[in-house]
């Protein structure tokens, strides 16, 4: 392999690889907004419930507050809390997935450039490759 040439196989790994490691800290960044949102929604529902069953409550839409029932807010955001879990269970098992295929596509790598089990496409015969 000449100094400054990567052969084609090497670059086809390298590239699955940044594409694995980009997926995982995408998924990991939507982790993290899903935890803030809710900490978020548990301090809402938390607040919520101190307030008097009398007392007028507001919901955001968009822009505007809309006046609603304590019930029906504590509902919604129980709601949007078990969402937000569910969520986070499905990228969890994403990042698990993620972190397996990089361990293997960077195994795999070591593998083809010390030239082991894995051949790679369009390596020399082995006579003209004393290295084992």
């Amino acid at each position: 392999m000449s100094a400054g040439q990567m052969p084609p196989w090497l670059q086809e790994q390298l590239m699955k690889l940044q594409q694995s490691q980009q997926s995982l800290q995408s998924v990991m960044t939507q982790k993290q907004h899903l935890e803030i949102e809710k900490a978020e929604t548990e301090k809402a529902l938390e607040e919520l419930k101190k307030v008097a069953d009398g007392d007028a409550v507001f919901k955001q839409a968009g822009t505007v507050l809309i006046k609603s029932k304590k019930q029906e807010l504590i509902d919604e955001l129980e709601e949007r809390i078990e969402m937000t879990k569910t969520r986070s269970t499905v990228l969890t098992k994403q990042e698990t997935r993620l972190k397996e295929t990089l361990k293997e596509q960077e195994t795999k790598i070591t593998e083809m450039m010390k030239g082991g089990s894995a051949n790679p496409p369009k390596s020399p015969p082995p006579e003209d490759n004393p290295r084992k």
